[in-house]
């Protein structure tokens, strides 16, 4: 029986390359992107929904980028779109470090656990005959390059939020990974990934996903 794997997060899960400089778009082919390695990986019998949002939160409208940014409300609209699902990964919190949100640690731990209610709450695990969940914490930034003007002071906290992130999976019942643990940041924008760093990440959840 075919299964389904739904990503839910930013541009790191959208696919978004190290920005050089802000304006033009781009986006990592599938043979690139972490979600489509994972999931080949996984085998042929598993299908896959990408929903990675470059400049989404997880739970907060965002001044320049608009109130769509806030994940709440779009992990509701995912997991309305489509299904059933059998699994669903989240990995968000890196935008919640930008410094006109203001927010500590615990808060945006506060932000990842309103995600995992609405991902646990019967209303949608009744809709898809139940799935399972994997928190990735995302791995630390770092503030240098064209965007580290709206990252001032991130650092610091993004460090904090790996044994935060473990002690809420463990807290809710769902798997956890640790990006950070596996890959980092490219230097030339201290946020998004490079190719190489996407494949190894596909590779990492998708062995985290064996052992489920």
């Amino acid at each position: 029986m075919t299964k389904t794997l739904l990503t839910f997060g930013d541009s790191n899960t959208h696919g978004t390359p190290p920005i050089v400089a802000r304006g033009p778009y781009f986006r990592f082919g599938p043979d690139s992107r972490w979600p489509t390695v994972a999931r080949a990986a996984m085998g042929a019998d598993w299908t896959l929904v990408e929903e990675g949002l470059p400049g989404r939160t997880t739970a907060h409208p965002d001044p320049v980028m608009g109130a769509h940014m806030n994940g709440q409300t779009g992990l509701a609209m995912a997991l309305e779109s489509h299904g059933p699902i059998d699994l669903l990964t989240i990995m968000l919190g890196t935008n919640d470090l930008k410094t006109h949100f203001g927010l500590t640690p615990d808060g945006i731990v506060a932000g990842v656990a309103g995600l995992l209610a609405i991902a646990k709450s019967d209303l949608y695990q009744i809709r898809h005959g139940g799935f399972d969940v994997m928190l990735i914490c995302p791995p630390a930034v770092i503030e240098q390059g064209p965007i580290s003007d709206v990252f001032f002071g991130a650092a610091a906290k993004s460090q904090a939020l790996p044994a935060l992130y473990r002690a809420l999976a463990a807290h809710w019942g769902v798997a956890f990974l640790d990006a950070g643990a596996h890959i980092a940041p490219c230097p030339s924008d201290g946020v998004h990934f490079t190719a190489d760093s996407h494949r190894a990440l596909g590779q990492a959840v998708a062995a985290r996903m064996a052992v489920l």
